[in-house]
C-alpha cells in the first residue's frame, strides 16, 4: 500500500467501511463526502480496490447495486489506526458470496446510521461516522452476551460544549417473530444489572472487594436503547411496538425500564421526518410520540 491518501479521503473511506462492515457506493458517499460529486467517491473506492484494501459484489436489483467490503488486508491496516485502535476486529466477510448473503440486514445498519448522521449535520449536532460503531460485545457472563447492532455517540449541540449522548441501536427487518425482539428487553435489563463475580483473593478486616455494574467500566450512563423495525407494513410494525410493549410489563424490567429510555420507531420514520422528529414511541407507553434525544424518565 504506497497511494492511500493517509490524511483524507482514503483513509476515511477504508475506515468507514472497515468499521461499518459494508455499504454501497451512494451510502459512502453521503457519509464520508457529501459536499463533492459522487463520482470522486466511486474514483476513490476504485483505487482502494486496486491496493487490494476493498472489494465489492454488485447486487441484481435497483440498477445493480454495487456493495462495498474490507478486504482482510484493508481491515488489517485499518484496525492499526488510532481511530479504530482497541475496538474488536471485525468480521470481514471471506469472499463475494458470503457478503452477498450479509447485505440485507448490514446495509439496513448502515442506511439506519446514514439517517442519524445526516440529521445530525441539519441540527447542528455532532454525529459523525466513526460515531456509529456496530457490533460492541457487553458480557453477561457465563459465554452469553449483549450484542447491539450498533453503539451510537451523539453530541447535542456546538462541539466544545454540547451533551453528550449514547444509544444501544436495534435494527429489526423483521426476520424474527416478535416475541424474540421483545425478549431483547430482558436481555438489556439483565446488562443493566450485571455485575462480574470477582477474582477471588484474600480480604482483610480493612478491606473489600468493590463491585459495581460492567456497563459502568465503559459509560457514565447506560446507554439509551433504540429499536428500529424495517422491513414490515404498518401492520407489522404496530404488531411488533405491542410486542415490546408487552415486554416492558414483565416485572423484571421495571427497574431498568425506570432509568433508562427504550423507544421504538420506524425506519421509513426515520427517512422521512429524521431520527430528531418526534417518531420514537417509549415501550412503557407506545402511544405517545417523543423525540429520542430529549426522552427523560
Amino acid at each position: 500500500m504506497t497511494d492511500v491518501d493517509t490524511g483524507g479521503g482514503d483513509r476515511l473511506a477504508l475506515a468507514v467501511l472497515t468499521q461499518y462492515r459494508m455499504a454501497t457506493t451512494e451510502q459512502l458517499h453521503r457519509l464520508i463526502a457529501p459536499g463533492v460529486r459522487s463520482e470522486q467517491t466511486r474514483r476513490r473506492m476504485a483505487k482502494l480496490r486496486n491496493e487490494g484494501l476493498v472489494d465489492r459484489i454488485t447486487l441484481p436489483r435497483a440498477g445493480r447495486l454495487r456493495v462495498w467490503f474490507p478486504t482482510s488486508y484493508g481491515a488489517h491496516i485499518a484496525s492499526e489506526w488510532p481511530e479504530l485502535r482497541g475496538r474488536r476486529p471485525p468480521k470481514t466477510v471471506s469472499d463475494p458470496t458470503a457478503a452477498r448473503l450479509r447485505t440485507g440486514h448490514t446495509l439496513t445498519v448502515t442506511d439506519t446510521a446514514l439517517a442519524f448522521v445526516e440529521d445530525a449535520r441539519r441540527c447542528g449536532d455532532l454525529c459523525r461516522p466513526l460515531d456509529w460503531i456496530p457490533e460492541v460485545h457487553h458480557s453477561l457472563g457465563a459465554g452469553e452476551a449483549v450484542i447491539p447492532d450498533a453503539l451510537m455517540y451523539y453530541q447535542r449541540g456546538p462541539a466544545d460544549g454540547g451533551s453528550m449522548l449514547r444509544a444501544f441501536i436495534e435494527v429489526d427487518r423483521a426476520t424474527m417473530g416478535p416475541e424474540r425482539l421483545a425478549a431483547k428487553i430482558g436481555a438489556y435489563a439483565r446488562l443493566h444489572r450485571y455485575t462480574p463475580t470477582p477474582v477471588a483473593r484474600r480480604r482483610t478486616a480493612f478491606t473489600q472487594d468493590l463491585v459495581e455494574e460492567e456497563w459502568r467500566r465503559r459509560y457514565p450512563l447506560f446507554p439509551r436503547v433504540l429499536f428500529v423495525l424495517d422491513g414490515t407494513g404498518p401492520v407489522g410494525v404496530t404488531t411488533r411496538i405491542r410486542a415490546l410493549h408487552a415486554a416492558a410489563q414483565d416485572p423484571a424490567a421495571d427497574g431498568f425500564l425506570r432509568y433508562v429510555p427504550v423507544l421504538v420507531a420506524s425506519l421509513t420514520d426515520l427517512r422521512s421526518d429524521g431520527p430528531s422528529a418526534p417518531v420514537w414511541h417509549p415501550v412503557q407507553d407506545p402511544g405517545a410520540a417523543v423525540t429520542w434525544s430529549q426522552s427523560l424518565l
